[in-house]
């Protein structure tokens, strides 16, 4: 039975490396230090809505479907995604307004959704 790859010390809850690797098949087993992507420090819901996301092809409206939340929930989600993997995010004055009165023309977002992004709430 295989177990999911910890990636934090349940001791000092430090980063943990990965240090041994070995075939299932011949039993070859490979020593040293390893570092795994970003993507496995996420917890798994973080990686649930991560599947989501990309089966979506990155559609927000339909991330909303599937997991029955709404549009700032779903927001909210991805930046702390994108935080946890140690990319920085845009400072609150810097919000991309034409791109929310797109979305709230293209009806992708409500009027009270738009509101709410722009006070970057």
């Amino acid at each position: 039975m295989a177990y999911q790859v910890i990636t934090t010390c349940p001791v000092c809850s430090e980063t943990l490396k990965i240090t041994k690797l070995q075939c299932t098949h011949c039993h070859t087993t490979i020593e040293n230090e390893f570092e795994l992507s970003k993507l496995a420090s996420l917890s798994k819901d973080q990686l649930h809505f991560v599947e989501v996301f990309l089966a979506s092809r990155g559609s927000i409206k339909e991330v909303e479907k599937e997991l029955g939340i709404s549009y700032p929930t779903v927001r909210g989600k991805l930046n702390n995604i994108i935080s946890a993997l140690g990319y920085e995010q845009k400072k609150k004055n810097e919000v991309d307004e034409k791109k929310i009165v797109t979305m709230l023309e293209n009806g992708e977002i409500t009027a009270e959704e738009a509101i709410k992004l722009l006070k970057d709430e």
